[in-house]
């Protein structure tokens, strides 16, 4: 299912790209710059942070002891609500063709409430109409490449190469047990980007990344499917302002804890450019 989501999301975002370049700038194959630049597109290094404002669904399992843990569902065991989030992107271009993009993305709930059923977390048992203080903090390092393969002044289509970095951590407290687990896994991801600007100061984007872990361990398994679709006004070729839709679909299991995880809500932000004159 994922790879079919994917695949589908890539080749008809690239055609819906491709299409959208005017016709003349496709033509533009001999190597040669763009001669009528977009606002916003001549820069060395982009700074771009928002405010990102998703609903959230997620259920966390971990075993201890031989003892099967419980589904614990976010919301409806743990209480937690939707929140805002920050999230901070740099982007160094080395060329006219060629970014080197980082993001950071953390992640962090907490509540206090009482258990509605007995759940079993870490080994152990947590009874029905008992308090207890959740916390979960999920936290995504991004570093990734990518090569546009299609370039023109009023567009651009390219593939992306990633690192990704997850770091998962849950505690659940009460008054007789303090129980947390954690999960770290560095996982590639590939995908595609693609830009459009219907107007010389106003773009739109759309990116997907995704994979999905071969299943060459018991212990391990993992997929993840990340998709952007934003808009951005630039007021200066400096600064521009964006918003957006953002949805993360993660699985995780490392040995006996598992997280299965979806955050997807819109986003608003600004970005800072910089570029070199000579």
């Amino acid at each position: 299912m994922f790879g079919r989501t994917l695949r589908t999301f890539l080749v008809a975002g690239g055609c819906t790209v491709v299409l959208a370049l005017p016709n003349q700038a496709r033509a533009q194959g001999n190597g040669n710059p763009p001669s009528n630049p977009a606002i916003g597109e001549s820069y060395n290094v982009e700074l771009a942070g928002s405010l990102w404002m998703p609903s959230q669904s997620g259920i966390i399992t971990s075993e201890q002891f031989g003892i099967a843990g419980s589904d614990i569902d976010f919301a409806t065991d743990l209480g937690f609500k939707d929140k805002n989030f920050y999230d901070a992107r740099v982007v160094l271009r080395a060329g006219r063709k060629h970014r080197f993009k980082f993001q950071y993305t953390p992640i962090s709930y907490s509540a206090d409430s009482t258990l509605s059923r007995d759940v079993v977390f870490n080994g152990i048992k947590y009874t029905v109409d008992l308090p207890v203080q959740s916390a979960f903090d999920w936290k995504v390092f991004r570093v990734g490449y990518e090569y546009d393969f299609i370039y023109t002044d009023r567009g651009f289509l390219g593939f992306l190469i990633e690192a990704r970095f997850t770091n998962m951590n849950a505690r659940l407290t009460s008054a007789l047990n303090d129980e947390h687990t954690s999960a770290k896994a560095p996982l590639p991801s590939f995908g595609l980007v693609g830009r459009v600007y219907p107007i010389r100061n106003f773009s739109i984007t759309a990116e997907a990344s995704g994979f999905k872990l071969p299943d060459f361990s018991d212990d391990y398994e993992a997929d993840y499917f990340d998709i952007d679709v934003y808009g951005t006004f630039n007021i200066t070729d400096n600064l521009g302002v964006q918003g957006g839709y953002r949805r993360i679909t993660t699985f995780l299991r490392v040995e006996t804890d598992t997280g299965d995880l979806r955050f997807q809500g819109i986003w608003f932000g600004g970005v800072f450019r910089f570029f070199d004159k000579r």
